[in-house]
Order: C-alpha cells, then structure tokens, then sequence
C-alpha cells in the first residue's frame, strides 16, 4: 500500500514540475479553466461535460507525455541529433493533434450556444 501511495506522489510532482516549467502546460491550462468556466455559464449536459473533460485532460496528459519525451531526448542525446528532433517533433506534434481536435469538440459544444446569444 505504501508503494501505491508513493506512486501517486511521484505522479503529482510530475504534473506540478510539467505546470511549472512548460509554458505551453499554462497556456493549456488556463484555456482549459475558461472551458470549465463556459461549461457553467452555459449549463452544459452531463455528456457535454464528459467530453470536455476528456478533451482537457487529454491535452494535458499529452503536453505531459511531450514533456516527458523531451526531457528524455535530452538526456540520451545532449548533442544535437536529427533523430532526437524527430521525436521531439513528433511529441510535439501529438499535443497539436490534442489540442486541434479538443477545439473542434469546443467549436461543436459552444458555437450553438454562443448563436443563441447574438
């Protein structure tokens, strides 16, 4: 039980180190917030929530995971390498493909509801 409890730890310092050296973690965050805060304002259904809720999570999961892969990448391969800047690049292009789908699934939820109001 011990090992389980250190293991969540671990994870949560993973995701404050992420939040405090990543700019781009922030900027993930703080979009995520103003969803959050759209989704009362607009009294969102119990399914329009679940799907936001992944989408947010799934962006910042994924900005953790390219994180990951760039500290990693730096440490095998200090020097430059363009295999290390392949995978970098291919990290980094996973958080677009996130994010680009997480804001089609906004643009879906939100737009109708932003009509109503003009």
């Amino acid at each position: 039980m011990k090992k389980r409890l250190q293991s969540f730890k671990y994870a949560f310092k993973g995701i404050v180190d992420v939040l405090k050296s990543e700019p781009n973690a922030w900027i993930h965050a703080f979009i995520g917030a103003c969803v959050l805060a759209a989704g009362f304002y607009f009294e969102l259904s119990e399914l329009e929530w679940c799907v936001i809720v992944i989408c947010i999570t799934s962006v910042l999961a994924t900005e953790a995971m390219n994180t990951a892969v760039e500290h990693l990448t730096d440490l095998v391969s200090p020097e430059h390498h363009p295999l290390a800047g392949r995978a970098k690049d291919a990290a980094a292009g996973a958080v677009l493909l996130v994010a680009i789908g997480a804001a089609i699934v906004g643009l879906i939820i939100f737009l109708p509801k932003l009509m109503v109001l003009f």
